[in-house]
């Protein structure tokens, strides 16, 4: 089956016949992104990593209004068996040996979930008038891969969190995602160019990824950004020059941003109460809690709970 044929029919079980299905992720809270990965058997397959921009405008129904990226990536490998899946050793008795893979991603983005990153945003490019869906007709745009994109799925594969620390890794990669595929969709991709002189060197490009990392290990342990500064040995004001240049949005937006997707899957998947998890994310009180969630969100905390 072809790249585009998989691409055009994500969610259609029909397009994935004689495919075998190997490992399977989903989402579906409510007000959040909802995804799914699949991983099949390669088999016989050799097409070019694709990925895929989908934006549908409903005229009069503002509600149906979505944003989706879909992504078809090959060359991985995949092993049941977690104790020894990284091995090098030969197929024996009782190992098939891990498998090359076929991973499809499919990312679904709202317009209710998009709103917070247009409201009270000045929409002077396209990309601006995409999100806040200004664009007035439905279009697909299909793009190949570029290594920083092919990068972020692998890791969305491949890392070693898991529970509650799995779910804010992952969130904080699909945003990612939809940022660079945003800039790429367009623009001509080319190689990440810096204003900041500081992250032209490598060391200064790794402390905004490292100030990244310890933001999302502190969701429930608010850290100051002088806190942070000193953490990845670089300048407070340096630091935030870099990681808006980096990520595209603030430090404290980011954190923000990722506390109350968290906070979104601890009440709906997790079914803990607003209690537990206004203190679980660091809040001093409940009303302080709520009021931030139903202003990112757009909803009570209350209404995620089953």
């Amino acid at each position: 089956m072809r790249t585009m044929e998989i691409l055009n029919n994500v969610g259609k079980p029909a397009a994935f016949e004689g495919m075998q299905l190997l490992w399977h992720k989903d989402q579906h809270i409510p007000g959040s992104t909802q995804y799914s990965i699949r991983r099949y058997a390669a088999k016989q397959w050799s097409a070019e990593d694709t990925g895929m921009l989908i934006y549908h405008y409903s005229v009069g129904q503002p509600k149906e209004n979505y944003l989706e990226l879909r992504f078809c990536i090959s060359g991985n490998r995949f092993c049941e068996n977690k104790v020894c899946g990284n091995c090098n050793q030969l197929p024996t008795e009782d190992c098939a040996g891990p498998h090359k893979t076929v991973d499809v991603f499919s990312f679904h983005f709202t317009s209710t979930f998009l709103h917070q990153f247009t409201h009270n945003v000045k929409l002077t490019t396209t990309k601006d008038e995409i999100l806040a869906f200004k664009h007035l007709q439905s279009f697909t745009k299909t793009f190949p891969l570029g290594a920083r994109k092919r990068s972020s799925l692998d890791e969305v594969l491949n890392h070693s969190y898991t529970g509650s620390m799995e779910n804010i890794f992952i969130n904080a990669k699909v945003h990612e995602l939809l940022l660079q595929s945003m800039d790429f969709a367009f623009e001509e991709e080319k190689e990440l160019t810096f204003t900041c002189k500081f992250l032209a060197d490598d060391r200064g490009k790794e402390s905004i990824y490292q100030a990244r990392e310890i933001l999302l290990q502190h969701i429930g342990d608010p850290i100051t950004i002088k806190e942070l500064s000193r953490k990845v040995a670089m300048n407070e004001c340096y630091l935030k020059k870099g990681f808006k240049e980096v990520f595209g949005t603030t430090i404290f937006d980011f954190y923000q941003q990722q506390r109350m997707e968290h906070a979104k899957y601890l009440l709906y998947e997790k079914a803990l109460s607003v209690t537990d998890v206004s203190a679980l994310l660091g809040y001093s009180s409940i009303s302080h809690f709520s009021a931030a969630f139903k202003k990112h969100t757009g909803l009570k905390p209350c209404e995620l709970l089953n």
